[in-house]
């Protein structure tokens, strides 16, 4: 090996002892069990659903608790633990509340806290001391180390381990050591977290989700179609801005806009009070707990035009001078015949309805007023100066990617662009041509080139964004045409279809998910391609698990606009060292619901793949990496101190 490398490497471990330490610690922990991986996808901005399956590991903590206590506890025991390990805070509250006796509670306290070091313990049987060390709440390391490893079977340590608890109430320490443990149990049972796609758009709290993410403890994010819009907003795409600022104002949810990442809405206001009314069409999806007044939803209403309108007016340059995005036939506002109010679509002609056209100039339809520019130059300066939109767009692009593989699997939101006869789809882009997994890494190069240059708004690389966004060949969008138009403009909902890529129907076959994962260099007869981007429809007798168990897909469908046509609230995916099991999960109705009525979400387990013998820490891509220091270490040992 390289001598300097070796040389780097042995001011860490200076000395024969710490060498010989290090690899005995790495080999050992190459044998436990691997973690838990958890799948999650399509979040959408809910933010109290994802929050409620993030802390129950999709059921894992239920489980455990059966585990330790199914033998003494009745049913309502367990859902009442339950609670306190989801909701510490609340539920203590609760308890604190009913127990008015000072003596009874603090026989609670210290029978609970004694019962969630039993969880603790168990829940933490595969980790290493060290790895436990860094999950406990900081300030109660020590005393709960000690009460964890007890091993005094003379009993001379008994007063001492009692003591402690004593302390612990008397000093009023015992909410904050509970409430610590229980978080402690929430990070064991999950290893690491995979978010499959699409925090952004349609429900209330993104950045809330953001904010979890960012202060979770392992975590990776394979990017939406949604979460590129945000980065392409932030990296300088002005059509990308346009779009986020439609779907908030479609979905009631120009809070998260102006409020949350302050972003300045009163020039579009001022804009869209100038030239726009009301319009059904573009009244907006209220959420069920809207308080606004109708002058409130009124203003929405023309923010949403006037913004849909620059959308249109921005993708006609872009279609333009990329002719090999192959787009022609979606530059509408040049087909419109304004006289008339009609379009030809496919050779037939369409009524036009709830038009608003009033800042277009059927000459030069793709021309903005001068104001519209300025408006969209002040929103752009806007969003690259919110610090918190930074912090969470910077954390995207830290943790995300397009694709992983990860484990012998194969995460990705939503498709690889295929053919009708299962070849893999090509697209030239410019003098290059593309498919498959190269298709794919070009789409990451220009996504990440733009982020790196949010000074250039017209490039490449940011037309590249929008295309990933809509265009037929991205791996995200997986459709021929995004038909936002006529779903304004038109009546006739036969216009409304988008044709999905031919990959959602050959999923289904087993050598098409065996010759993509072959594609990007995986195991074929072990892999799994794990899917988001597409809600199942289980209410029609849809099976998630596809393709003789390779392809799995977990829409989330924690969006609430989709659980009408899925009939659940959506998939999470658990692999851990017997295998993997997909997560079936009704309707979140609230953290009240739990507390007070001992409710869960209930999850219906389904078996997707059983490991014929438990797979180790060695066996995984953590692994790898362990193997790979441990043989670093022992060409240190040879090279330094074996001569």
């Amino acid at each position: 090996m390289d001598a300097q490398f070796l040389d780097l490497l042995a001011q860490q471990y200076d000395t024969e002892e710490k060498v010989i330490t290090e690899i005995i610690n790495l080999e050992a922990i190459t044998n436990l069990p691997k973690g838990t991986e958890h799948f999650v996808s399509d979040l959408h901005g809910e933010y109290q659903a994802f929050q409620h399956v993030l802390r129950n590991g999709s059921g894992t903590v239920k489980e455990k608790i059966k585990a330790v206590f199914r033998e003494v506890w009745t049913e309502q025991d367990i859902n009442d633990f339950t609670a306190l390990v989801y909701y510490p805070e609340e539920k203590i509250s609760l308890v604190k509340a009913d127990l008015c006796d000072k003596q009874a509670l603090n026989r609670w306290y210290r029978q609970t806290i004694e019962q969630m070091l039993k969880l603790i313990s168990f829940a933490s049987s595969k980790y290493t001391r060290a790895k436990l060390r860094k999950a406990l709440p900081a300030q109660f390391v020590y005393i709960v180390e000690e009460l964890l490893y007890k091993t005094d079977s003379t009993n001379n340590k008994d007063p001492y381990y009692e003591e402690i608890y004593r302390q612990v109430i008397s000093l009023g320490q015992a909410d904050k050591l509970l409430i610590g443990l229980a978080y402690t149990t929430q990070r064991l049972v999950v290893d690491h977290l995979h978010v499959v796609g699409d925090i952004y758009d349609r429900g209330p709290d993104p950045d809330k989700i953001m904010d979890t993410l960012i202060n979770y403890h392992s975590v990776d994010i394979q990017w939406g179609n949604h979460d590129v819009l945000w980065i392409g907003a932030y990296s300088g795409s002005l059509v990308c801005l346009a779009n986020i600022i439609r779907i908030c104002a479609r979905y009631d949810n120009l809070d998260i806009i102006e409020d949350v990442y302050g972003i300045n809405l009163r020039p579009l206001l001022n804009l869209a009070e100038h030239y726009y009314g009301d319009n059904p069409a573009f009244r907006p999806k209220l959420q069920t707990d809207h308080n606004g007044s109708e002058q409130e939803i009124l203003q929405i209403t023309k923010i949403h035009q006037a913004i849909a309108m620059i959308q249109f007016k921005l993708e006609l340059p872009i279609m333009k001078r990329r002719p090999y995005f192959n787009m022609s036939k979606r530059r509408m506002l040049e087909q419109i015949d304004y006289d008339k109010a009609e379009i030809e679509l496919g050779g037939k002609t369409y009524p036009l309805e709830n038009t608003c056209f009033a800042t277009v100039n059927p000459e030069r339809p793709e021309e903005l007023l001068e104001e519209e520019r300025q408006v969209m130059d002040k929103l752009l300066f806007s969003v690259q100066h919110s610090e918190k939109l930074a912090r969470h767009m910077k954390f995207l692009m830290k943790k995300g990617s397009l694709y992983l593989k990860y484990n012998g699997n194969l995460l990705f939101h939503g498709c690889i662009p295929l053919d009708e006869d299962g070849s893999l789809e090509e697209m030239r882009i410019e003098d290059q041509t593309y498919s498959g997994r190269r298709l794919l890494d070009a789409f990451e190069a220009y996504l990440r080139y733009a982020f790196a240059h949010p000074e250039i708004t017209d490039d490449l690389a940011t037309d590249m964004v929008w295309y990933i966004w809509t265009g037929e060949c991205s791996s995200l969008f997986g459709k021929r045409e995004m038909t936002t138009f006529e779903r304004y403009f038109i009546a006739d909902k036969e216009t409304y279809k988008e044709r999905k890529n031919p990959y959602y129907q050959l999923r289904e076959n087993e050598e098409i998910c065996r010759k993509i994962l072959l594609e990007f260099g995986m195991n074929p007869d072990h892999g799994h391609i794990i899917n988001g981007h597409t809600p199942v429809k289980e209410i029609r007798g849809e099976n998630p698990v596809k393709a003789n168990g390779r392809l799995v897909v977990i829409d989330g469908g924690f969006s609430k606009a989709y659980q009408s046509t899925t009939g659940i609230a959506g998939y999470t995916l658990l692999y851990n060292s017997f295998g993997m099991q997909l997560v079936a999960h009704q309707k979140f109705i609230s953290k009240e619901d739990v507390l007070c009525n001992g409710t869960d979400v209930l999850s219906v387990k389904r078996l997707v793949d059983q490991e014929l013998k438990r797979k180790l820490v060695r066996e995984t891509n953590v692994g790898e990496k362990l193997l790979a220091k441990i043989s670093n270490l022992k060409h240190l040992l040879e090279y330094r101190y074996m001569k």
